[in-house]
């Protein structure tokens, strides 16, 4: 077999031949693996692995191959940016000049396409389309074909950070399937390094396109990826103890380990050992677990509620839109009397017509614990029907205070709730909050220390209503609307979700306990230190010296009350 027949039935042996002219090392096993999964892989595919193993420049040799067997294949390059692109682009119309054995592959004259944008190889037939074009992910996609797409690191941190950002690359990502011309042997190619659990290459993987992982270290669980680490990586583990061993020659230990010590474990585990489980934690701090879910009594509660983890208290029948590994839990135990609520509120976010909603969150507090009735929510912005469905609800709760943001309509929305107050027969009184923080932080400086108290209780109710809610639109957009979905997604960046309408009401009313609580707290603590130095003035006078054995002792006025063997408070008329 001559070599150009070798060269064309193996990419691997292709691949090493470039690396040899261009006087690299020999491919590495993993560099190798790689190469054999883009020749043999299925025809939607993705590539993730560790930074530096040279992902573009094997799927740069490998776009040559495929142009090696068949001068008359169209590729597309796509990248984040239209530079890098032309980089990948470039990098190609290089080796084509510099190689030998590629010299085929040159145009023949003048009238072919040579440019850092577009080219032609020289045995091309003539075509409207190019041999290679390279375009950035939102530069012009549409009107163009080809048999090959390679998309390659089209997500960065510049256009997914935020829940929009993310779908609209997810958008502009799918527009390739409209590219790819129907041939049997037309494939799509994706290379990069997930950023979030909410990756579009995450979304890809749901649509069929399938993962190849590759990470710098053998990782200490497979399961937590899901069964796509490489297979070569899986068999290693099963016949031998190499846990946490550099899975490539690529990166020696001590190279990791000082990689790791100067990227930081977070940010490691990101980009070398493609783990995003650690960087979610951090970057989304409102979980599920942290509430309570039991049904909420409309005008009671106990004097205490215990929240466990226990997976035996996992609510399983319950839909979770969470993060991975996030759940519901009921409550260990259910403490004391029941007694009616300190105070229920409804707590409202007014929106006018369109995508926003109307939300009224109804919220009541007992001995700090918080819970949540029932949450409604309407699209026709405040309309009568609207405000006297709440209005409705606030008498069935016995809601006290109507707490309203101020800062849509400038104070209307109460003047119209006053007059459909007097209408109704509705004694309630409406106070109104204006926001001043940006909206993100003011949501989660609310909500994240009440949740990790676990002091929000939910009804069951509020979570399956949650869910069916907005039936009518579509999959990607009924999603957004969800409290779930908002409490899960919510992060400190501009813009973290599309629809924050139902987690803003709610932070809305925890916010006002909160003060309220404090402030009662405060309270509390002046009145507790008072008695007891009205009771040590009182002591000091009646018995000196047991007073100085409790002060040596540093006893409380509880603990010198049970001493003495009395609980009775004492009368201070002298004072």
């Amino acid at each position: 077999m001559t070599l150009e027949k070798e060269l064309q039935k193996d990419f691997r042996i292709f691949l090493t031949a470039v690396w040899t002219h261009l006087s690299l090392p020999v491919p590495t096993r993993a560099q190798l693996c790689i190469a054999e999964y883009l020749q043999h892989g299925p025809k939607r595919l993705q590539i993730q692995a560790f930074r530096g193993v040279g992902k573009s420049w094997i799927t740069a040799a490998f776009v040559l191959w495929t142009l090696f067997n068949d001068a008359n294949k169209k590729i597309m390059v796509v990248s984040a940016s239209k530079d890098r692109a032309d980089s990948f682009s470039i990098f190609c119309q290089r080796l084509i000049l510099e190689v030998p054995w590629l010299s085929h592959l040159r145009p023949k004259n003048d009238d072919q396409r040579w440019s850092r944008i577009s080219f032609d190889v020289g045995p091309a037939a003539p075509h409207q389309a190019p041999s290679v074009k390279s375009v950035g992910i939102t530069g012009q996609l549409t009107g163009s074909r080809a048999d090959l797409m390679v998309l390659d690191d089209v997500e960065v941190p510049n256009n997914s950070m935020t829940e929009l950002q993310r779908e609209k690359l997810l958008q502009l990502v799918t527009e390739c399937e409209s590219i790819l011309t129907p041939k049997r042997d037309s494939r799509i190619m994706f290379l990069g390094t997930p950023q979030t659990t909410f990756t579009v290459y995450n979304k890809l993987r749901e649509r069929s396109y399938r993962p190849f992982v590759w990470p710098a270290r053998y990782p200490r669980k497979i399961a937590m990826y899901d069964g796509l680490l490489a297979p070569q990586l899986v068999e290693d583990l099963e016949h031998d103890e190499l846990t946490w061993e550099p899975t490539d020659t690529r990166f020696k230990e001590a190279d990791l380990l000082e990689r790791e010590s100067s990227m930081g474990r977070s940010n490691f585990m990101l980009q070398f050992m493609l783990d995003t489980s650690l960087s979610d934690a951090e970057k989304f701090p409102l979980k599920f677990a942290d509430l309570i879910v039991n049904p909420v009594n409309p005008t009671h509660a106990p004097e205490n509620i215990i929240w466990c983890s226990d997976p035996d208290n996992v609510i399983k029948d319950l839909p979770c839109v969470g993060l991975p590994g996030d759940y519901y839990y009921k409550p260990m135990q259910i403490q004391g009397n029941w007694e009616e609520y300190s105070e229920t509120i409804c707590s409202v976010d007014p929106s006018g017509r369109g995508a926003d909603e109307t939300v009224a969150c109804f919220l009541s507090q007992r001995n700090g614990i918080m819970y949540l009735h029932e949450m409604y929510a309407s699209k026709d912005g405040y309309s009568d029907k609207t405000l006297l469905d709440i209005l409705k609800r606030c008498r069935k709760y016995g809601a006290s205070t109507l707490l309203i943001e101020s800062n849509f309509g400038d104070g209307i929305v109460s003047e119209l709730f006053k007059k459909h107050c007097q209408t109704t027969k509705t004694y309630i009184n409406i106070e109104e909050t204006r926001a001043n923080v940006r909206k993100e932080d003011r949501i989660i400086d609310s909500l994240e220390p009440v949740f990790n108290q676990h002091r929000l209780v939910v009804d069951p109710a509020v979570i399956a209503w949650d869910y069916k809610s907005n039936a009518d639109e579509a999959t990607e957009n009924r999603f957004q609307y969800m409290l779930g979905h908002q409490i899960s997604r919510m992060c400190r960046e501009k813009g973290a979700v599309r629809h924050d309408d139902r987690i803003d009401a709610l932070a809305q009313g925890v916010k006002w306990y909160t003060d309220a609580l404090a402030l009662s707290a405060e309270e509390q603590i002046k009145d507790r230190r008072r008695e007891e130095w009205i009771d040590h003035l009182e002591a000091w006078m009646d018995d000196p010296e047991c007073e100085t054995n409790y002060i040596v002792l540093g006893m409380s006025l509880d603990q010198k009350k049970q001493a003495s063997g009395s609980t009775k408070s004492h009368s201070h008329s002298w004072m």
